[in-house]
C-alpha cells in the first residue's frame, strides 16, 4: 500500500469566508439549531436556484422525507423512484410505510427512463394503485430528461419530487436544478459540491409547503405557552453554525463548478484515444456541475481493461475510486419491490466507475492519477 497522501473521491473544499460566518456565530452565541445564518442561507439558496421558498435542514434524506409527508404519502401507498441512485432517494418512502416502485434508467443521462416511468404508471393504475409521487434524480450532477418527466407527471396528475442532491450548480435549459420539481431537495453532505458538513434543503414555490416543512422539522411544536404537539414532528432543522459554513460555500459555488468541470476535461484528455471507454456526456439542454466524473468501459472490446483493475490500481496508490451506484432494485432490502425496466441500470453498475473529482485536487494529485491511468491504458 502506498504511503503517499490520500486522494479522495470528493472531499470538502473550504475557503476563508466559511470561517468568518462561523466565527460570527460563536461571537454572537448563535450556536443553536436556528439563527440568522439559517435564514441567510435559505435566502442564498432561493436566489441561486430562483425558487421562492427554502427550508435548511439536517440532511437531504430528511428533506425528501418531509417532501413525501407534505404530499400525503402514507402506509400502503406507492411511490415511483429512480432505481439507479443512492439509498437516500428511496429510504424515506419506507419511513412512511409506503412501497417504492423502481424505474430503470435511460442510456443518455443515466437517469429515470420516461418510457418505463409511463409504463409503470399505467400498470400500477391498472392494478388499482395509482402512485402518490415520483422521485427522480439528477445523477452525478447530470440533469434528467425533465420535460418528458414533467409531461408524464402532469398527464397522470402525480406530483414530482426532484432529488437534486448531487446537482446544485447544474441547469436544464437554463433553469437551475433544485427548482425543477413540485418539491425539490438538495444535499450538503461532506462530499457534495458545497457542504455544510452535513445538511440539506427542501425548496418549492409553494409557501404553505415550506412553512409546514419548517414546523415538522422542529418537532411540530404548536404555538402555545408550553410544549404542546398535535402532530408527530422531527428533529430535521439545520444549525446556525452549519448554515454559516453553507453561506461561505455559496459565495464560491460557481468557482467550485468550474473547478469540477476542469477535472472532467482532464479525464476527457486522458481517455480521448481509449477505445471503449466513454464519459458521461451533456446534451445541448444540459449543463452539469460534474460533481463526479464517471466512465463506462465496454466489456465487449477484446483485452479491454476492467473496472476492478482500475479501482485496484488507484487503491494501490492510495487514490479513491468507486463503482457506480448499485441499483436499488438489486439491493437486498428492496428485493421484493416492483421494478420496471430493461436492465440499463444494472449494466451501468457493472461497467462504470467514479474517478476522483474534488475541486481541491492539486496538480500533483492529477499527475498521480494520470500516471496510474496512463500505465493501465
Amino acid at each position: 500500500m502506498s504511503t503517499k497522501p490520500k486522494i479522495w473521491l470528493s472531499s470538502p473544499h473550504m475557503g476563508e469566508k466559511e470561517f468568518e460566518f462561523v466565527k460570527e456565530a460563536f461571537e454572537t452565541n448563535w450556536i443553536a439549531p436556528l439563527g440568522p445564518h439559517v435564514n441567510g442561507f435559505e435566502e442564498d439558496l432561493q436566489r441561486y436556484t430562483n425558487t421562492k421558498h427554502a427550508a435548511a435542514l439536517s440532511s437531504g434524506t430528511g428533506a425528501l422525507h418531509l417532501a413525501l409527508i407534505l404530499l400525503g404519502v402514507q402506509r400502503g401507498d406507492e411511490v415511483l423512484c429512480q432505481s439507479f441512485t443512492f439509498c437516500g432517494s428511496a429510504n424515506p418512502i419506507t419511513y412512511q410505510g409506503a412501497t417504492p416502485v423502481f424505474i430503470d434508467s435511460e442510456k443518455d443521462t443515466w437517469n429515470i427512463s420516461p418510457e418505463f416511468l409511463e409504463e409503470a404508471i399505467k400498470d400500477r393504475i391498472q392494478k388499482g394503485k395509482k402512485p402518490k409521487a415520483i422521485v427522480y434524480v439528477h445523477l452525478y450532477g447530470m440533469p434528467a430528461k425533465v420535460d418528458e418527466i414533467r409531461q408524464i407527471a402532469a398527464s397522470y396528475e402525480i406530483p414530482l419530487v426532484e432529488d437534486a442532491a448531487e446537482a446544485l450548480g447544474s441547469t436544464y435549459k437554463g433553469q437551475a436544478c433544485g427548482s425543477l420539481g413540485d418539491l425539490s431537495i438538495l444535499s450538503f453532505n461532506g462530499n457534495k459540491i458545497i457542504t455544510t458538513s452535513g445538511g440539506g434543503a427542501l425548496l418549492s414555490n409553494n409557501k404553505e409547503w415550506i412553512e409546514k416543512a419548517r414546523f415538522l422539522a422542529t418537532q411540530a411544536r404548536d404555538v402555545a405557552p408550553h410544549y404542546q404537539h398535535s402532530e408527530i414532528g422531527f428533529n430535521y432543522r439545520m444549525s446556525n453554525v452549519c448554515a454559516g459554513i453553507g453561506r461561505g460555500q455559496m459565495q464560491v459555488i460557481d468557482q467550485r463548478v468550474n473547478q469540477r468541470r476542469k477535472v472532467f476535461e482532464f479525464y476527457q484528455e486522458i481517455f480521448k484515444n481509449s477505445e471503449g471507454i466513454t464519459l458521461q456526456q451533456e446534451s445541448s439542454e444540459n449543463f452539469s456541475n460534474r460533481w463526479l466524473s464517471c466512465i463506462l468501459i465496454d466489456p465487449s472490446i477484446k483485452n479491454q481493461i476492467k473496472t476492478e483493475t482500475i479501482l485496484q490500481a488507484l487503491a494501490d496508490e492510495n487514490i479513491e475510486g468507486r463503482p457506480l451506484w448499485k441499483p436499488m432494485h438489486l439491493q437486498p432490502v428492496f428485493e421484493k419491490a416492483p421494478f420496471y425496466g430493461d436492465g440499463t441500470a444494472e449494466i451501468l453498475f457493472q461497467t462504470g466507475l467514479c474517478l476522483p473529482s474534488g475541486s481541491n485536487m492539486t496538480e500533483e494529485d492529477l499527475s498521480r492519477i494520470s500516471q496510474v491511468l496512463d500505465h493501465l491504458l
